[in-house]
Formats: structure tokens, C-alpha cells, sequence
């Protein structure tokens, strides 16, 4: 049974299915919970596009690594460890740009943010007519975003099993083990993605997503520089965690990686997770003060999200006072069918002006 399994095959494919996963899951849990209304797509077209572009994407890193691991192999040829880690390295930085890109505009797909127009009219003095507040997604930013990152993170798969097939030590382990780190990888991304769904609040939920798309462009960032340094030479190293359990390699600790995690600390690490970070908070601080929506508009979308969705719910624009006033004016009028007819609600409601005027 050994020699189906190998740890290494598990741990590479649980670590990728995970930060694809995490990029899926986030982008269905957006595109469900936006309001379509108006928009130049419907939620079915976005959600056949994550899922298109999922599968291209992956399907089309492995022809790109066959293409590359079958000559190699043929060949006998030596794979450049280093020209991985360059590569490796520059794929991770390019995410963590887009990722970080997508959590700013998270807030706005959640409704807690203006959108460029609506901004533009605040500042012209205009009336913002929040039932045209649709989202802004596009395919083109829906495709190109998972495409790019599925197909990055399969596209690592091959490149780390590419020495595999070169020394040909270890190849029959791969299928087995490749549907373990599947699986390990998978479960945490349900895991994940369930918690996001099951959120009641919008502010709440879009905290939870930001934060975890920070939290990955911020390690994807830094473990991309790691990368180049891993190229081209160490910076010093601060601190190491020694022990197998601590083992950015291993399972458990191996699942945090996305997220940054590192077994060894080196200076330039240091720097780049805390400076992205940083950087990251200060965008969003900025977003958010140019952006927010006060509290009683954000509560009143809400509110009329929620009406419509309940269509025998008693209408909301019908005021207790509007109510009221009915009743007292057909009282008035003599019209005492109109008075017998109205619902329990009204009578509790105009109990006191009934009185009124009796007295009167």
C-alpha cells in the first residue's frame, strides 16, 4: 500500500485543490448572493462561466504539461529547478494582484459600497435610484479571473510531479495519491465555502470573504517572492519551527500555506507578507471611505430585497398610519361595509381614532 501512496503527491494536490477551491467557492458564493437585476448577465450565465472556465483552464494546464513532461522524459533531459521557481514564483504574485483586485470589489457585489456611476452622481447632485444597484460583474472579468487561477494551480500540480516522471521514481503512486489530496483538498474548501453561505448577514458575510481573499493574495505574494529567493538566494533567516507537525510540507500544517504559513521565516518573507498586508488594509481603508453607503440606505436595500422575496408578506409601503387614515376616512364617509371588511391588523391599529370619534 505504500508504494500506491505518496505524501508528497497528497500534500501537493491537497494544497492546490485548496487554493483553487477557495477561488471557485467565493466566486459562487458572490455571484448568488448579487442582485442581477438589470444586469448585462444572469446569475445562471455567471455560474456556467465559472464552471466553463474552471474546466478549460484545467483542462488545458495539463495538455500545456504533458506537452512539456513527455519530451523532457523522451529526451532524458534534465528538468531547471530553478526556471520552476521562477515560474512558480511569478504565477503566485500575478494572483495575489487579482485577488487582491477582486476582495476591493467585493463590498460592491455585496451592495455595502457605491459603484463608479453611483459616485459620479452623488457628486453631480443626482438622485441615486437604488433599484438599477446591480452588480457589476462581467464574464470577461469572470472567466479571466478563474481561468487564470484554476489553471495556475493545476499548472503547478504538473510542474511539481514533472521530476516524478524524470527519475521515474514514484509514478505509480501518483493517481492513488493524487485523489486523496483531491479529497483532503476539497473537503476544506466545502468546509469553507457552506460557512460563507450559511452567513445571515451581507456585512458579515462580506467580512468573512475579504478576509479570506486578503489573507490568500497576502500568501500567495509572499510565497511567491519566497519563490525567487529559493532561485536566486536566501535573505537571513529570522526563526524555524522544527518538528514534522510544524512542517510547512506536511499535512496538517501544509493546509495553511495558502494562507502564508512558513515553517522558516526569512527576512524577506517578513517583508513582503506584512508589507502586502498592510498595503491590502490601507486599499480597503480608502475603498471604504469613498465608497460606503450610509447604514439606513444599506438597511432599507436590504429590507427591499427582503419584500420581494416574500411576495405574502404584508407590502412594507403600506404605513401603520397610511393604514389608519383609510379606515377614519371611511368612517367618515358613512361607508360602515368598508370599516367591517378591514383585516384584524387595520382595527387593532385605528382602535384609538374609532374612538375619537365615537366621543365626538
Amino acid at each position: 500500500m505504500s508504494d500506491l501512496l505518496n505524501f508528497a503527491v497528497i500534500t501537493i494536490f491537497a494544497r492546490e485543490v485548496l487554493e483553487g477551491g477557495i477561488i471557485i467557492g467565493e466566486y459562487r458564493t458572490v455571484i448568488l448572493r448579487s442582485n442581477w437585476d438589470g444586469s448585462e448577465i444572469s446569475q445562471r450565465q455567471a455560474l456556467r462561466a465559472v464552471t466553463v472556465s474552471a474546466i478549460i483552464a484545467a483542462f488545458v494546464a495539463v495538455v500545456v504539461c504533458a506537452a512539456i513532461a513527455i519530451p523532457l522524459a523522451i529526451l532524458s533531459k534534465d528538468f531547471n529547478d530553478e526556471t520552476a521557481m521562477v515560474i512558480e514564483g511569478a504565477s503566485k504574485i500575478v494572483a495575489a494582484v487579482c485577488l487582491l483586485q477582486l476582495s476591493l470589489k467585493m463590498p460592491k457585489f455585496f451592495g455595502l459600497y457605491y459603484s463608479k456611476s453611483q459616485l459620479k452622481k452623488i457628486k453631480n447632485g443626482e438622485t441615486i435610484d437604488e433599484s438599477s444597484d446591480t452588480t457589476t460583474l462581467t464574464l470577461r472579468s469572470i472567466r479571466f479571473n478563474v481561468a487564470w487561477n484554476i489553471w495556475r494551480e493545476v499548472a503547478e500540480c504538473g510542474v511539481f510531479l514533472i521530476p516524478f516522471f524524470l527519475t521515474g521514481q514514484g509514478i505509480i503512486a501518483i493517481p492513488l495519491s493524487a485523489v486523496v489530496g483531491s479529497v483532503v483538498g476539497g473537503a476544506i474548501c466545502l468546509f469553507i465555502y457552506y460557512a460563507n453561505k450559511h452567513f445571515k448577514s451581507r456585512t458579515g458575510l462580506t467580512i468573512f470573504t475579504v478576509s479570506i481573499f486578503v489573507l490568500l493574495s497576502t500568501g500567495l505574494f509572499s510565497g511567491g517572492c519566497h519563490k525567487f529567493e529559493m532561485a536566486y538566494g536566501f535573505t537571513t533567516v529570522v526563526w524555524t519551527l522544527d518538528g514534522n507537525f510544524w512542517s510547512v510540507d506536511r499535512l496538517p500544517m501544509t493546509i495553511f500555506k495558502p494562507f502564508g504559513y512558513s515553517d522558516t521565516r526569512t527576512v524577506l518573507q517578513i517583508a513582503t507578507f506584512w508589507g502586502w498586508m498592510l498595503m491590502s488594509l490601507f486599499l480597503h481603508y480608502l475603498k471604504y471611505k469613498r465608497c460606503r453607503k450610509p447604514a439606513a440606505d444599506v438597511a432599507a436595500d436590504g429590507m427591499t430585497k427582503t419584500t420581494e422575496s416574500s411576495p405574502d408578506s404584508t407590502p412594507a409601503s403600506i404605513s401603520l398610519e397610511d393604514q389608519t387614515r383609510e379606515l377614519t376616512n371611511s368612517v367618515k364617509s358613512g361607508d360602515e361595509v368598508g370599516a367591517m371588511n378591514t383585516t384584524s391588523l387595520d382595527i387593532e391599529a385605528a382602535e384609538r381614532p374609532l374612538n375619537e370619534y365615537a366621543e365626538a
